[in-house]
């Protein structure tokens, strides 16, 4: 059995880079990582959903949404969170 890295997994199942298919897994998967992201800040932050939810104005029910999946996140909602939340800074880079 011929073993396969990651790429290669996401180019047979996904399609080649550039692909209606693989760009939307591309996308949905920067987005569960920003969920992840955003919950470990949280935790090294000792706080809470419902206690950062509270400093941001929101429900703890959006913010573990947006800890599960992170799609649906307005850039004005990330900074919010980052910044008033968790007292971070927001680096957004683009890749052309």
């Amino acid at each position: 059995m011929e073993t396969k890295n990651w790429k290669e997994i996401k180019d047979t199942v996904y399609g080649a880079k550039g692909s209606k298919r693989r760009d939307e897994f591309d996308r949905d998967f920067e987005s569960f990582k920003i969920g992840l992201l955003l919950r470990k800040a949280r935790e090294d932050k000792h706080l809470t959903q419902s206690e950062l939810a509270d400093l941001v104005d929101r429900k703890r029910e959006y913010i573990s949404r947006i800890e599960n999946n992170g799609s649906n996140l307005t850039l004005k909602t990330l900074f919010d969170i980052v910044e008033k939340g968790l007292g971070g800074k927001v680096k957004i880079s683009i890749e052309l």
